[in-house]
């Protein structure tokens, strides 16, 4: 039977404020989709926590043998700067400031999102579509929203009627804003705008001439509206109903708000069942930004190249310390506070790699389905992490005694342990053990050094047959040996 038949799962719901049980549309299948970044900058510290937060929830889906979707897209046209409807495009913006092709632009901070991210050991999404590579999408959407009388064509660009959409919809539902309200505190239109209502949104932009990223559409060569995309790329690859969208709270309004709007004008549903959104990272108690020099890069954790932290951080120190506080929750970063999670991280690897020294005996003093259970209730309740990090230091206490002789534990009991943490620590909450990596590198190192020197001795010999065959099938593994005048180098 599958896992997900036994263990209930509850979810925060943005959208109703409630912790709610999951119940997937298709039974055993989920589908998620979560906004990627937009590649005009280095990820920053606060998209690693959003981000880290969704793998760990598609963990545990695995986990619980659901077959996953997960959806996360790549922003590659590069919404308006402040997030508006008027403006320049981010992306075009850092083009011309580097006087780069945007797509220069996008590849190479695509690039850096995807090796920050595989170095904190992030599982790869299912898909990861790109805004650029749905336009015809996102074109064939605006179409219908202007069918349906919601959406309206104004000097080549398109704007969604959010009056109009609320007369029969509810624009707010998700952030829980009154479009009264919002109407009554927005200066009136200064005649410059074509919107009809300053609460209206573009679905397209028509380009000016200076405007470098363009398209051609039946309003005139312009680009898409940021909220468009995500609409387009989320119910092309997992239905115009689906599980889950999540995000960071930041997302929660306007560009969630206008997800809902859109999808409904055009399909007459609400997308998705459960909306969710991840909390913010501050640093040393602020707000993280570059203007003000309280900022730091993933990045810059990991070499050490800073000026806010007393050393360099592993990846995995970095990512049990976030995990340390739920997604929901603010988290603030700070010197003493990694610190305290290394130590504890150590602790917890230190217990790890001592269990297959311990030995069983003939009855258990420890009742480790009741633990293992309490672990799958701390995941349960919305992917409680930091709930699930008490209860393996709880084990870490077991393991102690274990080794003092002051517990004892059956062989089956034992083998329930064992595969249980490194399901918890390792599957789901995505840790990897550097000291056991450490060792392995070491051991790795040790055996090619051992074959260079059998390589040395053949050459020596003018046995060259038995030396190309060292090095051919060193590179058939990985391995690419470097003759130098100080000897022979290898790099995996």
């Amino acid at each position: 039977m599958p896992l997900y038949t036994s263990q209930h799962l509850k979810i925060y719901n943005s959208l109703s404020g409630e912790k709610e049980n999951f119940n997937p549309i298709h039974e055993g299948n989920v589908g998620m989709y979560v906004c990627g970044p937009t590649v005009y900058s280095n990820v920053h510290l606060g998209n690693v926590r959003t981000f880290m937060s969704f793998d760990v929830i598609f963990r545990y889906f695995l986990h619980l043998d659901y077959k996953v979707r997960y959806v996360r897209n790549i922003t590659d046209v590069g919404h308006i700067v402040d997030d508006v409807d008027e403006g320049e495009d981010k992306i075009a913006k850092k083009a011309r400031l580097e006087q780069l092709e945007p797509m220069e632009v996008v590849q190479r901070y695509t690039v850096d999102f995807h090796d920050i991210l595989k170095s904190f050991n992030f599982l790869p999404p299912s898909i990861e579509p790109t805004a650029t590579g749905h336009i015809i999408e996102q074109i064939e959407i605006i179409k219908k929203i202007i069918d349906t009388g919601i959406g309206y064509e104004a000097n080549g660009s398109v704007y969604f009627d959010v009056v109009k959409y609320n007369e029969t919809n509810n624009y707010g539902v998700l952030s829980g804003r009154n479009i009264e309200d919002m109407l009554a505190n927005t200066r009136d239109l200064d005649g410059q705008s074509d919107k009809r209502n300053p609460q209206d949104f573009a679905l397209w932009k028509k380009a000016e001439p200076e405007h470098i990223m363009r398209w051609p559409s039946p309003w005139s060569d312009g680009f898409p509206g940021w909220h468009l995309e995500c609409t387009a790329m989320s119910t092309k690859y997992l239905g115009n109903h689906f599980d889950i969208h999540g995000g960071g709270m930041d997302l929660k309004f306007p560009h969630h708000e206008c997800e809902i709007a859109q999808n409904e004008a055009c399909t007459g549903q609400s997308p998705v069942n459960y909306w969710m959104h991840a909390n913010m990272l501050t640093l040393n108690g602020k707000k993280m930004a570059k203007s003000t020099g309280n900022n730091i890069l993933p990045g810059e954790i990991l070499s050490g190249d800073n000026n806010i932290l007393s050393k360099a951080f592993s990846a995995s120190v970095t990512r049990f310390f976030m995990l340390q506080a739920h997604y929901r929750s603010i988290l603030d970063f700070s010197d003493d506070a990694i610190v305290a999670a290394e130590k504890g991280y150590k602790r917890l690897m230190e217990a790890v790699d001592a269990l297959p020294a311990i030995l069983a005996s003939a009855t258990s003093s420890i009742n480790i389905a009741s633990w293992k259970q309490l672990c799958y209730d701390a995941m349960n309740d919305d992917f409680n992490t930091p709930i699930l990090i008490a209860q393996l230091f709880e084990a870490v206490r077991y393991i102690n005694l274990l080794k003092e002789g002051k517990e004892t534990i059956t062989t089956e009991d034992l083998t329930t342990f064992t595969t249980a943490i490194n399901a918890f620590v390792f599957d789901v909450l995505g840790l990897s053990d550097e000291k056991a990596a450490d060792s392995n590198n070491d051991k790795l190192e040790g055996v090619v050094n051992m074959l260079i020197g059998m390589r040395n001795q053949a050459r020596a010999d003018k046995n060259f047959a038995l030396s190309d065959q060292i090095r051919d099938q060193l590179i058939t593994l990985g391995i690419q040996l470097k003759d130098g005048k100080d000897g022979t180098t290898f790099s995996v």
